[in-house]
């Protein structure tokens, strides 16, 4: 049984927006009582080979919202990301709301804190944020009440938020055929991946879950919304009710087969700051590049 307070009855809009750069989807959240809205997992567009930074995935998401009249709420970041970076500052700066990640956030920004060596003027309390919410946290978007669920593994800070009959599930799952996320990153775990993904397969069936990425496996057209029943008969790495055991030995395996993901570099410091861009000493935007420290 769910320990959760679940509220199927609410049934907000849900409009998703692909970035086909980094296989991410953000998504538009509204509350269907009222003109209220969160956006879910952002991306700000980067040309890491240039060096160069603009907002155009952004922009869509800011004139989405301006063209339907809504207020956004919440900014909602369901881990910090290693494959795409965070545009949470500049949508913020344009339609107000508040940036919202995981409590264990903390642990992030301490591990990778020094990966790339930061000063001590970097925060490692999680205040760039304006919140940090453990698991179980409520929160409000208009008249509808969402919660946030703990999901490590992935991350120590990834977290399920659900929106009535709506989870975002982040990079803990993927779609059915899509099956997991990695968990040998500085923090994740095989096992604590699979008990997460037990928490959210423990949701109601007919419960919508909305993936942060699709890659589109087998030549298949991009996709990213199914159920927890779906998940529970279909997922290629936890489904049909595979053991933790065989889980963890499968995750480990092909974990170790894969590269590091194409942005993790940028990723990782711009996202562990609430996606904004780390600064040098004369005050300009400026990036690490850490040697065999990943």
């Amino acid at each position: 049984m769910c320990a959760y307070p679940v509220s199927m009855a609410v049934k907000p809009e849900v409009e998703g927006f692909f970035d086909e750069a980094t296989n991410t989807i953000s998504y538009i959240v509204k509350d269907p009582g009222s003109n209220a809205c969160a956006i879910v997992d952002s991306v700000m567009d980067i040309d890491y080979a240039a060096g160069r930074i603009t907002f155009e995935h952004a922009d869509a998401l800011i004139a989405r919202i301006r063209e339907r009249g809504l207020q956004l709420e919440w900014i909602i970041e369901t881990h910090v990301h290693a494959d795409h970076l965070s545009a949470a500052p500049y949508i913020q700066d344009h339609l107000g709301g508040r940036v919202g990640v995981g409590a264990k956030i903390t642990v992030v920004q301490e591990t990778f804190g020094k990966v790339f060596n930061e000063g001590t003027e970097f925060q490692r309390d999680g205040s760039q944020f304006d919140a940090l919410f453990e698991d179980g946290d409520t929160y409000q978007v208009g008249g509808m009440t969402c919660f946030a669920m703990a999901t490590p593994g992935h991350t120590p800070a990834c977290m399920v938020h659900v929106m009535g009959d709506a989870a975002f599930v982040g990079d803990t799952l993927f779609m059915p055929d899509g099956g997991s996320a990695r968990a040998d990153f500085p923090g994740g775990d095989a096992g604590v991946l699979f008990d997460s993904i037990q928490k959210v397969l423990s949701l109601p069936a007919e419960m919508r879950l909305f993936m942060c990425h699709d890659y589109g496996p087998g030549g298949r057209d991009i996709a990213w919304e199914t159920t927890v029943a779906e998940e529970k008969a279909k997922n290629i790495h936890v489904g049909g009710g595979k053991s933790r055991a065989d889980f963890i030995r499968f995750r480990t395996e092909r974990d170790a087969s894969l590269g590091m993901p194409r942005l993790i570099i940028p990723s990782l410091q711009v996202n562990m700051r609430a996606g904004e861009i780390p600064r040098d000493a004369d005050g300009n935007l400026m990036l690490k590049v850490p040697i065999n420290g990943l």
